[in-house]
């Protein structure tokens, strides 16, 4: 059975790209139900 091509359905996440020193702010608000998107760590930041 092949994948389904997500291109084609045009399925996309939605995002809050938070920094590395971020990380416990992001999740205190987690925990208090105030996030509307998905956390995602700058790479970046790590360095």
């Amino acid at each position: 059975m092949e994948g389904i091509d997500t291109r084609v359905l045009d399925i996309v996440a939605d995002i809050e790209l938070i920094r590395a020193d971020e990380i416990n702010g992001a999740y205190e608000r987690m925990l208090k139900g105030d996030v509307k998107y998905r956390f995602v760590i700058d790479s970046a930041s790590l360095a």
